[in-house]
C-alpha cells in the first residue's frame, strides 16, 4: 500500500507552502526525511526528528535521525522505524523538524492510503505549492495570556549576580 501525506510548513505567512508526498507504507521514516527534505530542497545534512502528535498537533514520542542520548535513553530511530509502525488511518498526523538551529517545523498529515501504481517510482513528489523562504519561520513560544512568554513568572534575579547567594564561582 502507498501513503499519501502533505507536508505543510508551519508559518504565520498568508502563503501556504506544502508538499504532497507518496511513499510505501513498507519504507522508513529515514526513506521519508529524505523525501521531504529534498521535496524542499534542503540538502539533508542537518538533525531532524519525527514527533509522533495527537489530532490537536500536540508533540509526543520522538524518533531521531542519529542517536545523540549517549546511550542514557532508549531513542527511535527513524532508519529503524517503519511508516505503517508509526500511523495508520486511525494515527494520521507528525511534527517534522529539521535543523534544530533553525528550527524548520513541518506539519505532516497521512491524507489517504491508496493501491501502489504500477511503473511509479516511490516516493513521488505528487504536488508542490509554495516556494520555501531562504529562512525558517521565527516561532512566537508566547500563549494567548502569556504576554513574556514565561507564564507570568519574574523573580528579578540576574544570573550573573552571585553576590546574593551561596555560589562559589571560583570553585574550580
Amino acid at each position: 500500500m502507498i501513503y499519501r501525506f502533505r507536508v505543510i510548513l508551519d508559518n504565520d505567512t498568508e502563503d501556504d507552502i506544502f508538499r504532497d508526498i507518496e511513499i510505501r507504507q513498507t519504507d522508513t521514516l529515514e526513506d521519508f526525511h529524505n523525501a521531504v527534505t529534498q521535496s524542499f530542497g534542503f540538502d539533508g545534512s542537518e538533525m531532524a526528528s519525527f514527533y509522533v502528535s495527537d489530532d490537536e498537533w500536540n508533540q509526543g514520542e520522538e524518533i531521531s535521525l542519529f542517536d545523540m542520548s549517549e546511550g542514557l535513553n532508549t531513542v527511535k530511530l527513524m532508519n529503524e522505524t517503519v511508516l505503517e509502525d508509526t500511523v495508520d488511518k486511525d494515527k494520521t498526523k507528525l511534527i517534522y523538524v529539521y535543523d534544530f538551529f533553525s528550527m524548520w517545523t513541518f506539519f505532516v498529515e497521512l491524507a489517504e492510503i491508496v493501491d501502489e501504481a504500477e511503473g511509479t517510482d516511490y516516493p513521488n513528489l505528487m504536488f508542490v505549492h509554495g516556494q520555501i523562504p531562504t529562512e525558517a519561520p521565527q516561532k512566537d513560544f508566547k500563549s494567548d495570556d502569556d504576554s513574556d512568554g514565561l507564564n507570568g513568572f519574574d523573580d528579578h534575579l540576574d544570573v550573573d549576580d552571585y553576590s546574593d547567594i551561596d555560589f562559589d564561582d571560583q570553585w574550580n
